[in-house]
């Protein structure tokens, strides 16, 4: 039976939500209507990890488009997002200013210790901690050791709730550090990456090799490859899911898809009212998934994509609904 949702939560509910709580409240708080104090937002939706129970909200966010020229806005969007709730913030060393533009804000938010902070590290690069940058005196391969000590300069924090092997490069060489680091308190969980369903069957060797926390994958409706081959693998390894790209490639492939077609009536069966939402929702209903890292850097993309962590979401039955819409 398809979940249902109360119609009430709609984009005009938001909006009104918006008005009522006021621009700094939004999504951070319990919002009442002005007639009857009826809840306008539904609750977050939380799953657990599948190594220790611990519980994470659905959709996080994706930063690797965050840069130093933008910090006030970027800043601005950090706050609003653990206003409403939210806690997985993805990175990596790879991603230009991101480490140190999420650093510095956590920093300037006092909001570290709200959210679970994941990033990632390679087996090579060029040794340069304090830039990342090459230069004639510094270019010897940068260590994973380095590597950990610059995104934890970066990042202005003494540990870091998940730290990844960037696209499995250097997996086999890195993966004793990890769990050293791990066993000294520097990183709560391990885990590898990837963006390229190229590179799933070699995810799938090392997730049978190794003792993985998480994996990250490209997931999404117009992407589904992970569905087949990643995820019944986690799901028997009992490892998490971090889905990255779920809205179509990093830059949102599927949204401009779908500017042109109309969003299903029965969406708002589980609560979608944008196509963001939509697929977002249906990203991580998948039982393997853990959570979504959606990227952004506007405060009003933060805001539709979190409204897919609320309420409901929808059952096998409507997924496979959405995915014969979809690919119609």
């Amino acid at each position: 039976m398809a979940v249902r949702a109360n119609r009430g939560y709609s984009r005009r509910a938001v909006l009104q939500a918006a008005a009522l709580a006021g621009a700094g409240a939004l999504l951070g708080r319990t919002v009442h209507g002005a007639v009857g104090h009826a809840p306008i937002y539904p609750p977050l939706i939380w799953k657990p990890i599948p190594a220790t129970g611990e519980m994470l909200p659905v959709i996080g966010l994706g930063t690797n488009r965050f840069s130093e020229a933008e910090y006030d806005s970027l800043k601005a969007e950090l706050g609003r997002f653990t206003e409403a709730g939210a806690k997985v913030i993805d990175t990596a060393a790879a991603y230009g200013d991101s480490e140190a533009v999420i650093g510095q804000s956590l920093a300037d938010l006092g909001t570290r210790d709200q959210v679970f902070l994941a990033t990632k590290l390679s087996g090579g690069g060029p040794r340069h901690p304090n830039t990342g940058g090459a230069t004639a005196a510094t270019d010897a391969p940068l260590t994973g050791q380095d590597s950990l000590d610059r995104s934890l300069q970066r990042l202005r924090t003494s540990h870091l709730d998940l730290l990844q092997v960037h696209n499995l490069n250097g997996v086999d060489e890195l993966m004793p550090q990890l769990l050293r680091w791990k066993k000294a308190g520097k990183i709560r969980y391990l885990g590898v990456t990837t963006s390229n369903p190229a590179d799933h069957p070699r995810m799938i060797a090392c997730m049978n090799r190794y003792r993985l926390d998480f994996v990250q994958v490209d997931f999404s409706i117009g992407n589904r490859d992970a569905a087949a081959s990643v995820f019944p693998v986690a799901l028997k390894r009992r490892i998490g899911v971090i889905a990255n790209m779920p809205l179509g490639g990093r830059s949102g492939a599927n949204l401009a898809a779908s500017q042109n077609r109309a969003l299903p009536p029965w969406a708002a069966d589980f609560g979608a009212a944008t196509w963001a939402q939509f697929m977002l929702k249906y990203v991580v209903s998948h039982a393997a998934v853990t959570c979504a890292v959606p990227g952004s850097t506007k405060v009003e993309h933060l805001l539709d994509n979190q409204m897919a962590g609320r309420g409901f979401l929808p059952d096998a039955s409507m997924r496979k609904l959405m995915e014969h819409y979809w690919d119609t």
